[in-house]
């Protein structure tokens, strides 16, 4: 990257991080439009990418979203469900527009349809399975930036990021670099390590998470939370229960007895019960 400046060229943490989500390792199979960034071939058949030009894509890329003053003018796209993280946290710190799921058909051609939009730029995670968007945005001439896989074709992409577009930490990684260069170029973001010299937002942030997991993890705190409750409970139970007994014998020694309670000859205050049967009596008699 010897025509842009040093401080956009890629450090050994970001390499690094490259690597270990396996962002260089590319399918068996390889479009020839992808050839240029495929470094060799592995004996298995995998074809590696050229980390490099990885990087030199990625920084074209944030160069190009970082020129268009409104961020709502850029919709960000992916139909791929290890994506739909990644896009969402994308446009919550940058402010674009996502789209994550199934992508409506005539979002950019056909005005009446109430998801209709008129971005200046989309950026796809996958030109096989966001073609549909890819091909609309062709139509009304929107410049389409895509991570593409090496059995990916470049048809209507104006700007392709050579990387593994089939890992959920691939593709997380990617968009989480992205994010991070576009905030450095408009200046909102400090150049640095990860941390409080730089970004504090770590990488897993846009990993794409299982649902069955996050209920898991909920239910185990759920289930802590309960028994640190239980065991909070029976340490204050006897206390209670002790303090509560000797204020109850205090009260029952100290209540005066009234009269009512020493009375017990006393005749109930409700009416005469023997008094219809006597009645009864004096009406038969007379008869």
């Amino acid at each position: 990257m010897s025509k842009v400046p040093a401080a956009l060229n890629a450090t050994e943490e970001d390499v690094q991080l490259l690597l270990s989500a396996q962002a260089h390792l590319g399918t068996k199979n390889c479009d020839k439009s992808m050839e240029q960034y495929v470094w060799k071939r592995r004996a298995d058949g995998i074809h590696v990418l050229n980390v490099g030009k990885t990087w030199e894509k990625l920084v074209l890329a944030a160069r190009v979203i970082a020129s268009i003053e409104n961020p709502a003018d850029i919709c960000v796209i992916s139909a791929r469900p290890y994506g739909h993280r990644a896009v969402l946290k994308y446009a919550k710190f940058t402010g674009a527009q996502a789209i994550a799921g199934r992508f409506t058909p005539g979002s950019f051609t056909n005005y009446i349809t109430r998801s209709f939009k008129e971005p200046r730029l989309i950026i796809v995670t996958d030109p096989r399975v966001d073609h549909q968007a890819i091909r609309e945005a062709a139509y009304v001439n929107i410049p389409v930036i895509a991570f593409a896989d090496t059995d990916a074709s470049l048809k209507f992409v104006d700007i392709a990021i050579p990387t593994n577009n089939k890992s959920r930490h691939s593709i997380g990684l990617l968009w989480y670099l992205l994010c991070r260069e576009v905030l450095r170029l408009k200046g909102e973001v400090p150049r640095g390590p990860t941390g409080p010299a730089g970004w504090d937002v770590l990488p897993d942030l846009f990993f794409y998470r299982d649902p069955e997991e996050i209920e898991r993890e909920a239910q185990e705190k759920a289930a802590a939370a309960e028994e640190e409750a239980a065991a909070a409970t029976e340490t204050a139970a006897p206390v209670a229960d002790d303090w509560a007994a000797g204020a109850s014998n205090d009260a029952a020694f100290a209540a005066q007895p009234t009269d009512q309670a020493l009375d017990w000859s006393a005749e109930p205050q409700s009416g005469d019960w023997a008094a219809e049967p006597a009645a009864a009596t004096e009406a038969a008699t007379e008869w």
